[in-house]
């Protein structure tokens, strides 16, 4: 019921109260015989049902329309009124991590702490935030999962933007590009320069479950034989073993090997074959802690921080004395 509605009824209320009223009088007031008294104490009472109309127009309009929900007075900043996932970061100290370990991104140095570019990433945030970083390592396979039933806070791990994966949670901007490439062992595969080379029934690929290099092998690589595995190095081991033509990961991985093992392997490709956002995932329905997460992209890829610590962990050696 609208307002007017409402106000219109509440007239028609007032007005037949006090028409009966009225009519009730001036039939009690002709009769016969109606005493000064009586005709007063009809008064009182003509009096009191127009208070009562009055007071029925002012309260009808108010209460109009159905009672909202519960829900709908909730707030629309984290999706459904619950306290936003910073919030509860900020006032437990901490944030927690959900990643998996490939070169550079992420890694155990010499003495078994995490290093690597998304471990400067995640402690740099927890800096912003005034937190402590807890790392919690997880299988690729199942890291998405991980994270909607609450083991982690937010990936960081090199994860690529993709409709399927934002169907279940949500991404900030992207805050690093990536690009598939492929790795060729020199004396099984050696000669060939084109991608189209390696798309035969002939050839075998290893490349790591559950990522965007699968999903890229399958597209672009549709006639070749896939072997698929849960860890990264188990597609390296493969590839220095013979057991596989060529590896496609994301680089600079296949760069970082071929330059590894020159006498071994070598890049078909001058460059990449896609470029993919990389971005941090978080669960859906939070927009505070998504906005932050934004704003953090923003704020340092405008200092240049985020390209300097690229730069160090994809394109410069300095850093592998800490792993070897």
């Amino acid at each position: 019921m609208t307002i007017w509605r409402a106000f219109r009824t509440a007239r028609g209320i007032m007005i037949a109260i006090l028409g009966v009223s009225h009519v009730t009088f001036a039939q009690a007031s002709c009769k016969t015989g109606a005493s000064a008294e009586t005709k007063e104490h009809r008064m009182k009472t003509l009096r009191i049902i127009a208070a009562l109309a009055i007071l029925t127009l002012a309260l009808v309009p108010a209460g109009c329309g159905p009672t909202p929900k519960k829900d709908e007075t909730k707030t629309a900043a984290t999706g459904a009124g619950a306290t936003s996932q910073l919030e509860t970061i900020l006032k437990r100290g901490t944030i927690k991590v959900g990643f998996d370990t490939f070169k550079p991104w992420a890694m155990k140095d010499k003495d078994g702490n995490y290093v690597g570019f998304e471990i400067d990433v995640a402690r740099k945030i927890a800096e912003d935030m005034g937190v402590q970083v807890e790392f919690v390592p997880t299988k690729w396979s199942g890291i998405i999962p991980a994270l909607l039933t609450g083991k982690f806070d937010v990936i960081i791990g090199g994860m690529t933007v993709t409709p399927q994966r934002n169907l279940k949670v949500n991404f900030s901007i992207p805050y690093e590009f990536s690009g598939m490439s492929i790795v060729a062992d020199n004396t099984i595969a050696g000669g060939r320069t084109r991608l189209s080379d390696f798309d035969n029934p002939d050839t075998t690929i290893a490349v790591r479950l559950g990522t965007t290099a699968a999903e890229a092998t399958k597209n672009f690589l549709p006639n070749a034989k896939k072997l698929f595995f849960d860890d990264e190095s188990q597609t390296i081991q493969e590839l220095l073993n013979g057991r596989v033509h060529a590896l496609v990961a994301s680089n600079p991985l296949p760069m970082t090997l071929a330059k590894e093992y020159a006498d071994k392997l070598y890049l078909p490709l001058k460059d990449d074959f896609t470029r993919e956002p990389i971005s941090f995932a978080v669960r859906k329905g939070d927009l505070d802690y998504l906005n932050w997460l934004d704003n953090w992209v923003r704020v340092y890829m405008s200092k240049g921080w985020l390209q300097n610590r690229y730069h160090y962990w994809f394109f410069t050696h300095d850093w592998e004395s800490q792993v070897q």
